[in-house]
């Protein structure tokens, strides 16, 4: 699958979008992402078995109407979450892509600002946006859980996120409630390890260091937001896996989250969104 480009702007990676079981959660996710992405963006429902009857009533009147360059596929029988993401990854040569967790609600401009931030500079593997629940790229707290932003929440932080000077600091690895992934960067270091890992969470942060380990880097989008209800997290087995083949890894995300070296772009990030329509209390958070 290729990019897309749009009137007067830069060409835009493929969104993957794995197909959530919850279709309260993929209505909200198909909705934001006509949204808050530019028309003729493509973009892949990829199933691995698990979308109901209510579920796919959604993505077929979904697609009837999308502007998106939509296309969506499901396979006969359940994969895998870490194999079926490896499989349409693979599909996707080695182009750029962004993969958006099935739960995440992502704010208007999100996906020109990830391709943005990765243009800024080649050496960057993978770019992870802010997100209320986003571990190391959590706002406003790092580590923290927020409550989900309502709509006029998210767009106002989007706005803020978007007005960020650019400077997109090291993580320790990408976090998936949405992540750009550099399609040359993932071919130098191989698929997803399908046989390792259940999550996609765990596989991910694998990935993410064996690009690092090749001189790539995982950075922050700190100007876009995507919105999230929970922390992704690992699957049983996975955080023994991580710490077999990476033994320095947790201590080191221990260390980041105990010291926060982003503190200076969370606070940024506040200012600004104080200068940006400030809204009441039950505006900014969804009930």
């Amino acid at each position: 699958m290729a990019g897309v480009q749009g009137a007067g702007m830069p060409e835009l990676p493929v969104v993957l979008l794995p197909v959530a079981v919850d279709d309260g959660t993929l209505d909200a996710c198909l909705a934001a992402l006509d949204a808050g992405t530019p028309a003729g963006t493509r973009v892949w429902l990829a199933d691995d078995a698990q979308a109901g009857p209510r579920a796919l009533a959604i993505i077929e009147r979904w697609l009837a109407c999308t502007p998106l360059r939509a296309e969506y596929s499901r396979r006969q029988r359940r994969l895998g979450e870490v194999a079926h993401l490896d499989e349409a990854l693979a599909a996707c040569g080695d182009a750029d892509v962004i993969v958006l967790a099935p739960d995440a609600v992502p704010g208007p401009g999100w996906a020109v600002q990830l391709a943005a931030c990765a243009a800024r500079d080649g050496a960057i593997a993978t770019a992870t946006p802010w997100c209320n629940a986003g571990e190391t790229a959590a706002w406003p707290d790092c580590g923290e859980v927020a409550p989900r932003p309502g709509d006029a929440g998210l767009r106002r932080l989007a706005r803020a996120a978007e007005g960020m000077p650019p400077a997109h600091p090291e993580l320790p690895a990408a976090i998936d409630h949405a992540v750009f992934i550099r399609g040359a960067a993932r071919a130098k270091a191989g698929g997803l390890d399908a046989a390792s890992y259940v999550s996609w969470y765990a596989a991910l942060i694998d990935l993410s260091l064996r690009m690092a380990g090749l001189g790539w880097r995982n950075a922050l989008c700190e100007t876009a937001f995507v919105a999230r209800g929970g922390e992704g997290g690992p699957a049983e087995g996975d955080l023994d896996a991580l710490a077999a083949r990476w033994p320095t890894w947790q201590p080191r995300l221990a260390q980041f989250l105990m010291h926060d070296p982003v503190r200076d772009r969370r606070l940024e990030l506040a200012r600004r969104l104080e200068t940006v329509d400030p809204p009441s209390q039950h505006e900014l958070f969804a009930s």
